[in-house]
């Protein structure tokens, strides 16, 4: 049974997961650091875990494995997720795989250092109509091949 799992606290695209996932009749797993309004659904279970760093990050790492999807922008539980058999993508459908992990990571850790130096700063691109899209696209996609299996 393919299960869907959301680094939830920063997620901007959780309605349409729960579009999808209730399409396929998925249990989808909404893990935040704190309580947030979410639909009404035997399908959709909300985690609170505590505050503590990278506390929703080691729930998933722990509960999702094979046959299952993490949608997180979280490239450390990204790698994590990935090791244990799980489907990852970003918010924006950028698809991880094994890979392009590596590439990802050490990007990440580049970007850190050159803020920390001050030779960048902080700058996320603004989430587009493009990006909700694709994430549509790649996750029904997703969700059909873990079918066929």
């Amino acid at each position: 049974m393919i299960r869907i799992f959301i680094d939830a606290d920063a997620c901007p695209v959780k309605d349409e997961i729960y579009k999808v996932a209730g399409r396929h009749k998925l249990t989808t797993y909404v893990v935040s650091n704190s309580w947030m309004r979410l639909p009404q659904s035997l399908l959709i279970e909300q985690v609170v875990v505590d505050a503590g760093f990278d506390a929703a990050d080691d729930w998933i790492a722990e509960n999702a494995g094979e046959g299952d999807i993490v949608i997180t922008s979280d490239i450390p539980l990204a790698d994590r997720s990935l090791k244990k058999g799980s489907v990852v993508m970003g918010p924006t459908g950028k698809a991880f795989d094994e890979r392009s992990i590596g590439m990802s990571l050490a990007m990440r850790d580049l970007n850190a250092h050159l803020r920390q130096t001050g030779e960048i700063s902080g700058y996320n691109a603004a989430f587009s109509k493009k990006d909700r899209s694709q994430f549509l696209n790649n996750l029904e996609t997703a969700i059909q091949k873990l079918k066929k299996r």
